[in-house]
This record gives C-alpha cells, sequence and structure tokens, in this order.
C-alpha cells in the first residue's frame, strides 16, 4: 500500500453558493460576462490526486482566490496545495488549467499559479504552469493526461 504524503488532510465545507444553470435567451451579439462563481463552478468539484476529496473540500482552490478580467480576456486561479511539499501540485494545477480550458471560452487566458509560501517549490510549479510549451507537451502525454482526466472525473 502506498504511503500517503498527507495522510489526514484538514477538510473545508463544501457546496455552499453553487450557482444553478438556466437558459437565458439572449441576443446573439451580446455575452454574458464570466464571472469569479461561474469559474469556481467549474473547478470545485476537481478531484486530488491522493485523496478521494474534492479540491474545494481540502481547500485547494477557493472562490476568493479566482479574479476574472472579462473585458480583458484573463482567468486567474491561485490554488494552495495542503502541504508544502506536495509532489502532486504540479499534477493538480495542470488540471485546473485543463478543466478551464475545456471549459472557458476560448477568448481566456487561463493562469494558474501557486498561492505565495504554500509550497517549496512554488516559483518552479508556476514556472511550468506557466509555460505554454509544457503545458501543450503535458496534453500529448498519454499517462499525465489519464492522470489529469481521473482527477477531472465527476467535474463536468
Amino acid at each position: 500500500m502506498e504511503l500517503l504524503q498527507n495522510a489526514a488532510p484538514r477538510l473545508h465545507p463544501t457546496g455552499k453558493g453553487r450557482i444553478g444553470s438556466e437558459f437565458k435567451p439572449r441576443s446573439s451579439t451580446t455575452r454574458e460576462p464570466i464571472t469569479a462563481a461561474e469559474v469556481f463552478e467549474h473547478i470545485r468539484d476537481i478531484r486530488d490526486p491522493e485523496h478521494p476529496h474534492t479540491l474545494e473540500a481540502l481547500g485547494v482552490v477557493q472562490e476568493d482566490h479566482i479574479t476574472v478580467d472579462d473585458a480583458g480576456s484573463a482567468v486567474s486561479v491561485l490554488i494552495t496545495p495542503t502541504i508544502p511539499h506536495c509532489t502532486m501540485a504540479t499534477l493538480i494545477g495542470l488540471s485546473v488549467k485543463i478543466k478551464l480550458q475545456r471549459s472557458l471560452p476560448r477568448r481566456f487566458k487561463v493562469s494558474v499559479v501557486i498561492a505565495p509560501g504554500s509550497h517549496n517549490t512554488e516559483d518552479d510549479i508556476n514556472k511550468q504552469l506557466a509555460d505554454k510549451e509544457r503545458v501543450a507537451a503535458a496534453m500529448e502525454n498519454p499517462t499525465l493526461m489519464r492522470m489529469v482526466n481521473d482527477c477531472l472525473v465527476g467535474s463536468w
């Protein structure tokens, strides 16, 4: 049996503030702006690769750590690993980034950043997550994409 890095993670309350989906007819020339709440809905149910919990339940993602510049077509998500030496932080960040790239309109530039002071190698991880070529290469790696997709199961 594999030893867990964080055998007893702290769990946070979940499920409050869910936004329902409701079809609202509108003109084809108008668009509804994307909000932090909507972005959070897309990522809150992503599974942790090590534990049977969501990133929301583990406190890795929080709505107030999401910034959306709708006019500038930019979304930024700050993630907080559960422990400073988490070896899954890059995979978690990649999962969040890929989920949002799949879910948001293509015009959005998505950045995922490790919260300052929350990880021993946050600078290295942030560089990897910001590097378009590395992210594209990761998306072409079948083993890595299987791991990402396992995290995304249930987050649809």
